[in-house]
Formats: structure tokens, sequence, C-alpha cells
């Protein structure tokens, strides 16, 4: 594994002989604009493997995306190298349509400490909920990014993070579909503990999404790539582009959906993806991810 092969593929060309700060963050930018969030290999006949080599060939070799386990264990793998304490941890995602957490831990983050202070990285998240710098681990502070605001909030141990949501503007609402959360001031994300984890704990959960009938994974085909202002997400047939912060606290969000034949081209020119197997786009999930 070679960091400079990394960097090449992340496009970064800072320093990095000081873990600082300033350098993760760089870092971790420049690798959610450059390594998208996606499962599609569930959807062209391939598996989703946990072994390290084969995330960093799949990543950095052949410039695919991956979901929660592949990146952020790739990240990991990235800031240990480079000198920085870092803890894997498991997290239960929130899901707005039933109003509830996840059963069982089914997303994996990082805690990295610096200088006596503890941080969120979180390079698998995607779509709109993604943070673009790491979140010092601190309760009840607003902490604005890019994206929105986002805030930690810990009661007896259990840590929840949410994001306050802007206003969007739609100018297709023909084709959004986002509805029944629009009314949303504030999305909970997910919850946490500070308990210490192991890629191995993963590794069951890493099997049942993608092989589920019920995974949200398994219903819906979808591709997710932060970009210097906004965000690009491809959801079955589905292209929606967001521009953050365009006028007035609000969002421009732009929708279209694509032919078959344009999947392809989109994948490659707005993803920078492409795939070696057939890809069958799919979206029968009514679960929001917005």
């Amino acid at each position: 594994m070679d960091i400079k092969e990394y960097f090449a593929r992340i496009s970064y060309q800072g320093s990095y002989d000081k873990p600082d700060l300033a350098t993760l963050t760089d870092i971790f930018q420049h690798h959610i604009q450059a390594v998208p969030f996606e499962n599609l290999s569930i959807h062209c006949g391939e598996s989703i493997e946990l072994d390290l080599e084969a995330t960093y060939n799949k990543i950095v070799r052949k410039k695919r995306g991956g979901w929660c386990m592949e990146n952020n264990n790739l990240l990991s793998w990235v800031l240990k190298t480079l000198g920085y304490d870092v803890t894997l941890l498991g997290s239960k995602v929130y899901v707005p349509e039933y109003d509830a957490y996840a059963d069982e831990i089914d997303h994996l983050l990082l805690k990295v400490v610096l200088d006596g202070k503890s941080y969120i990285v979180d390079g698998g998240f995607g779509m709109v909920y993604q943070i673009w710098q790491p979140l010092e681990l601190i309760s009840g502070i607003d902490q604005p990014q890019t994206p929105g605001v986002f805030r930690l909030l810990e009661e007896s141990g259990v840590w929840y993070l949410e994001k306050v949501k802007r206003k969007q503007w739609v100018p297709n609402q023909t084709v959004s579909t986002s509805h029944n959360v629009e009314k949303e001031v504030c999305r909970r994300v997910y919850l946490f503990t500070l308990q210490p984890r192991d890629i191995e704990e993963f590794r069951d959960r890493n099997a049942h999404l993608q092989t589920a009938p019920d995974s949200l994974f398994v219903t819906k085909s979808m591709c997710s790539l932060q970009t210097p202002d906004g965000v690009r997400v491809l959801v079955g047939w589905k292209l929606t582009e967001i521009k953050y912060n365009y006028k007035d606290n609000m969002d421009l969000v732009e929708i279209r959906i694509l032919a078959d034949e344009e999947m392809e081209k989109t994948l490659k020119e707005k993803f920078s993806v492409t795939l070696d197997k057939k890809f069958v786009p799919i979206n029968t999930s009514r679960l929001s991810l917005f």
C-alpha cells in the first residue's frame, strides 16, 4: 500500500509530514471530492469485501468508490500511516420514515485525537449528510460547514449527530419525490458510542446489507460525490445535483431522470466511475436519502 499512490488518487499535493488538524481536513476534503459513496458493486454482480487490500485495489487502483466500511477503513489506514491517533467506531443510522435508529450497528466512522481534542471523521456517509470537515467531539455546539450546520449531542454516553437543513429551491418540482421530508428543519443522522471497534465486527453487517431483500442498498442503486460547492447523487435513474447556499441560505436542487443508455456516460463524466460489469439501476424503496 503506497501512500503516494493514494494521494495521486485523490489529487492531494499538499504536505503531510505534520499530523495536524489543517492537514487532516485538507486530505479529508480531497477524499470526499474524489472517492464516491456508492453501492454499485451490488448492482453489477460484485461482492463488497472488507479486506483492506481489496478495498485499496478497488478505490485507489480501479478508481471506484465504496460505502462506509470501505471508505472509512481506507481512511483509517491512511491516517494511521501518517501518524494520527485513530479509533474505529460503530453507529446506528436514523431512518426518518420509521422515526427510529437501526436495530444494529450499520455504519463505520472514525474518531481522531489531536492535541488532546477528539474529532469525528466520516468519509463514508455520502449524499447531503456528508460532513466536509472533522467535527469536534463536543456536545451541543453548532458546527457550521458548507453543506449546513452539524451538531453533536451527548446523552448518557450516547452521541447523536444532527444536521440543520436549509430550504431547497427545486426548479423542476415535477420529478421531486422528497415531499415527505420537506418540512424537516433538522435531520437526525445517526447515533454512536465511543466504544472502540474492530473491522471484524462489521463483517456480518457488511454481508447482510448487500444481500438482505429489505436492505436499502439492495433496493436502491446509489452513487454520490461531493463537489467544490455541493453534491451529485445518482439514485436509480434519478440524477440530483445540489449547489449549497445558492442564494439566501437556500440550496439549488436540479433533478433529471436518465435513460438506461445515459448511465455509463453519466457515471464516467459526473463521478469518474467506470464499471467492469453490466450495471442494473434500481430504486424500489420509498426510504428517502434526502
